[in-house]
């Protein structure tokens, strides 16, 4: 095994920003721009130490279980038991992803819509894809396999060379100055600090290096490590660009905007800059429905493998690809879509509720370490230098509540809270029903951490069934 260990830290930062960026965070990031202007990178910075801090906890729950490749319900399961399994899992997992994809769905049909095809619906036009990439995934069919690499190179290469360009005052549209700038409406550190959960997106799901430690040369070092610099190389290039964004754009039209990078592509570069912008987010928006498709669907029948979802979700057609999950998904999105929640609420409105979900699923897997690390003081592999009396799993919880506390303000706020807390009941009921009634085990009853990497190690070296299953790629 060990001559297949031949990924170096370089590649590691790659796979965590690879992850990471997507359309959606342009659109908050254009909107948290012009909310606050330049004092958005302070949100950003806020979320950016929270992250640091919560790589902390990936590395530990990494060090202490090797042989286990990164889920939250893993995690939470040796930590908080089944119900917390579950409740992160799909959290995390499925109902965030089928409100991000939405979105992404929404935004193609947008582009599509606005430069190739004005005389078709948005809307229909994003049935139409999500029904394709269905079919797509149904059929087994891994359409970015060859070309996903290309997709995320050219997204973040656009994103570094538009955030040079408007940055630098590059382009060919017409400068903002400072005077001409609108003011921001939300200003202090206060107020700086409320749009930290708009800010919280643009750097979600930094774990998901952790599914390749196996390949790394120096995991001990480079998961954490490359959390790290992934978190500070987002931060750089984000910030870049989000100043560049204000140069082109009134604060105003950014924080008004549906679509504010297609706004802030067509001022930076005219009508060269919007064909660029929309290539770009149809690329990005297409690969990552597809993953959702594709990925989710694999989570739950790796779920069910484990007898935590009915067994249908276990059951493949012909081309071996679970069709229960595929049929959630594909039918989450399209009731998206069809009910136009996703045009009347706002997309930035659906991201907020999705960030709700994950963050409740950070709390739990901080939750996790602390509890773990009293069950198991004396674990090998763990840096104790790293633990600071749980400093950084407190820190994290206490600024992940704060942000789902202010998730935004006003009627957005509510409409957030109806759906993240309206899913979340019918998750924790779902959970709790499952566990006590129906398999009819302890609700807080852990797994055995030692247990978990036999088991894991077993399944990595047999390659058998239930191997556990991680997402592939969640936002691109």
């Amino acid at each position: 095994m060990e001559n297949q260990k031949k990924l170096g830290l370089g590649s590691a930062v790659s796979v965590c920003v690879g992850l990471i960026v997507a359309t959606s965070c342009l659109l908050l990031l254009g909107q948290g721009m012009g909310l606050a202007g330049s004092g958005f990178i302070i949100s950003l910075g806020i979320v950016l130490f929270l992250n640091v801090m919560l790589s902390l906890t990936f590395g530990e729950l990494h060090a202490i279980m090797p042989e286990v490749e990164g889920g939250l319900g893993q995690y939470t399961l040796a930590g908080l038991g089944p119900v917390a399994s579950i409740i992160s899992n799909l959290s995390a997992y499925v109902i965030t992803m089928i409100l991000a994809s939405s979105v992404e769905m929404a935004m193609c049909g947008m582009v599509i819509n606005q430069i190739f095809l004005p005389m078709i619906p948005a809307p229909v036009l994003s049935v139409v894809l999500l029904a394709i990439l269905f079919m797509v995934n149904y059929n087994g069919v891994d359409i970015f396999a060859k070309v996903q690499n290309v997709v995320v190179v050219l997204l973040i290469g656009s994103l570094i060379a538009l955030g040079i360009i408007s940055f630098f005052n590059l382009g060919t549209g017409t400068v903002i100055t400072a005077a001409q700038q609108t003011p921001a409406p939300v200003t202090g550190i206060s107020g700086y600090a409320s749009l930290a959960a708009l800010a919280f997106w643009l750097f979600i799901g930094i774990e998901f290096v952790i599914p390749i430690a196996k390949d790394l040369k120096n995991p001990k070092r480079d998961v954490t490590l490359s959390m790290i610099l992934g978190l500070l190389l987002l931060f750089g290039v984000q910030a870049m660009l989000g100043i560049g964004m204000t140069h082109y754009v009134t604060m105003e039209a950014l924080a008004s905007s549906e679509m504010p990078h297609m706004l802030f592509a067509e001022n930076l570069l005219g009508q060269f800059g919007v064909y660029w912008m929309g290539i770009v987010t149809l690329l990005a928006g297409i690969s990552t429905a597809n993953t959702v498709l594709g990925s989710v669907s694999k989570i739950l029948s790796g779920m069910a493998q484990d007898e935590m979802m009915p067994k249908v979700f276990a059951k493949k057609n012909k081309h071996q690809i679970p069709v229960a999950g595929l049929v959630l998904i594909f039918v989450g999105d399209l009731a998206m879509l069809i009910t136009g929640f996703t045009q009347s609420s706002g997309l930035a409105t659906i991201l907020l509720a999705a960030s709700c979900f994950w963050l409740a699923s950070y709390i739990l897997v901080n939750i996790s370490v602390l509890v773990l690390r009293r069950k198991y003081p004396d674990m090998p592999g763990r840096n104790k230098k790293l633990t600071f009396f749980g400093i950084p799993q407190l820190l994290c919880i206490v600024g992940n509540i704060y942000m789902i506390w202010h998730i935004a303000e006003g009627d957005t706020r509510l409409l957030v809270y109806k759906i993240f807390f309206g899913l979340f009941a019918i998750l924790i009921a779902y959970a709790v029903i499952w566990v006590k009634v129906i398999k009819k085990i302890s609700l807080f009853e852990t797994a055995d951490v030692h247990e978990m990497n036999l088991r894991c190690q077993a399944v990595g070296d047999t390659g058998v069934k239930n191997k556990p299953v991680i997402i592939d790629s969640p936002i691109v």
